[in-house]
């Protein structure tokens, strides 16, 4: 077994990634905000960490005395700390809460196991003890997937996978490794890298991010054109559930029955741990390549991604369109935000990764479908600046919350034929809830029957700015099971989606979940709230 040599970092408690990061919005894009939206600086500060108010932890000192024997006296926390870092996730109604001081959805304590056996024997004991428990991986969810219910149970803890953080195996005949859940994805990749290898997933929230959050919220990550989302890459895995053990995946591809990683991929933790995983993965490219080009309209762009999506022979492996608004505003640069107008129609991203010759081919092959479909090659400079600010949009949306503005994304997928109603629904929804937004949208994820949709809002702030954004999701929300798209395409359910989601699947589909759960997890322990209607 390999573990990583760089450590995982905390991420900043009260917003995302590195404090080091965190950064005051320039003078001349607060002007900007104040001019367009409105914008002005909140009357109050946001709370310190010394300020967060906790509630008492409520498990019984037997139950933390059981824990600590199976996992070990060190890895069972309960100090302030410990629960503020484990304390939600990273959605904008997560951002705001910790910024003004409410840790009421911290879990009572926080639990690190370092095997299988272990994960197992917490389930266990918890669902004897009516504890409910969440598994935390990065802690990146922004669609409340990492606040339990806590009604009806003895107390909640947070089912911290940091401890698990090994690649277990390489098979560089079949091409998969073993890696373990808690792994964060630079970490997957420093260890993969020393073999020649990669698992071509990079999300926006990859520096936090874990293996095992890729897997049970479906992700999916910027290169998904060319190396596929994660759902794709997972031939095999070992999930811990209250019941038993599950060893599910023993070739690519079988007819024995229903595919029972299906169960368990997107099922956020409602279902059982997932405490190994067996992922496809890809020789690392010798050669990356990034470009930009530019269509008059986001109708024009969104016609020439299908044609490359629905072309013989492999993709780009990025593919990404920015509309009208966002391109003008420079969103899909945010090292540039606040440099609006230097650009007209909408900027496209085109990234190419692998052999010398098999990038040259490929961008040969896609140039021609481009320039034939109106496109004006950019060059590289467009591309490459979007590459190298292409993790920082959170650091960009904590600066605006600081700042006095609501912020915050959602995203969708439908069939091509179905994207414009869907994209104009979801901005008419969002423009008649919130007044005088700025709406922003780029095509994220491209297939050959379809595409996701990926919106960003950004507004001024009223006194009540979680019940201003709960108004705006709720009719996006709507709009978007009412014009035919999915709720999610890449973020998941958690709290935020699950009225959207038993409308998108009906009420069997709902039974079926919930007897799915019933069996995997009878004393309903994991995670509860989250995602079953």
């Amino acid at each position: 077994m390999e573990t990583p040599l760089t450590p995982a970092e905390p991420m900043l408690w009260s917003g995302w990634g590195d404090p080091a990061k965190a950064a005051e919005l320039p003078a001349p894009v607060r002007d900007l905000l104040a001019g367009l939206l409105g914008v002005r600086a909140p009357a109050t500060p946001g709370a310190t960490f010394g300020e967060v108010r906790l509630p008492q932890v409520a498990l019984p000192a037997p139950v933390l005395a059981a824990l600590a024997e199976i996992v070990g006296d060190e890895h069972v926390r309960a100090d302030d700390d410990a629960r503020i870092r484990h304390t939600r996730g990273k959605s904008t109604p997560d951002l705001l809460l910790m910024r003004a001081g409410d840790g009421s959805d911290a879990p009572d304590a926080v639990v690190l196991p370092g095997s299988h056996d272990e994960v197992a024997a917490v389930l266990r004991l918890c669902a004897e003890q009516r504890v409910a428990v969440v598994p935390f991986g990065g802690g990146t969810s922004v669609v409340g997937g990492l606040a339990a219910a806590r009604r009806g149970f003895a107390g909640v803890v947070a089912l911290d996978l940091a401890r698990l953080n090994r690649l277990v195996s390489v098979d560089p005949v079949s091409m998969v490794a073993e890696l373990e859940p808690g792994l964060r994805a630079p970490q997957a990749e420093q260890l993969l890298t020393a073999h020649g290898l990669t698992l071509g997933h990079f999300p926006q929230s990859y520096e936090y991010a874990t293996l095992g959050g890729f897997a049970a919220a479906r992700s999916s990550g910027q290169a998904s054109a060319g190396y596929g989302r994660f759902d794709d890459m997972v031939v095999g895995m070992t999930v811990a559930t209250p019941r038993g053990t599950l060893e599910i995946g023993r070739a690519p591809r079988s007819a024995a029955g229903p595919d029972l990683r299906q169960v368990f991929l997107g099922s956020e933790g409602a279902f059982g741990v997932i405490t190994s995983l067996r992922l496809r993965v890809r020789r690392a490219p010798d050669v990356t390549a990034y470009e930009g080009w530019r269509f008059a309209t986001f109708a024009e762009g969104t016609a020439a991604l299908r044609r490359l999506a629905q072309q013989e022979g492999p993709p780009p492996t990025v593919l990404r369109l920015s509309d009208e608004t966002e391109t003008m505003v420079g969103l899909a640069k945010p090292t540039d935000l606040g440099e609006a107008g230097r650009d007209s129609g909408c900027l496209l991203v085109a990234g190419f990764e692998g052999s010398p010759g098999d990038v040259a081919y490929r961008r040969d092959r896609a140039a021609a479908v481009l320039v034939e479909a109106g496109g004006v090659h950019l060059g590289p400079e467009p591309g490459e600046k979007w590459a190298q600010g292409r993790f920082s949009a959170p650091y960009l949306r904590d600066s605006l919350l600081a700042a006095g503005a609501t912020v915050e994304t959602l995203e969708t997928a439908c069939f091509w034929s179905n994207l414009p109603r869907l994209y104009d629904a979801v901005r008419l929804a969002l423009l008649g809830a919130l007044g005088s937004p700025l709406v922003m949208c780029h095509v994220s994820h491209v297939y050959a029957t379809g595409a996701s949709l990926y919106f960003t809002v950004v507004t001024a702030q009223t006194g009540d700015p979680l019940g201003q954004w709960a108004t705006a999701k709720r009719a996006a929300n709507e709009a978007i099971v009412q014009a035919g798209g999915t709720i999610s395409h890449h973020h998941g359910v958690g709290r935020d989606h699950r009225e959207a989601y038993a409308a998108e699947i009906g009420d069997l589909g709902g039974e079926i979940l919930r007897g799915i759960k019933e069996r995997l997890d009878p004393a309903g322990i994991l995670n509860p709230g989250v995602l079953i209607p």
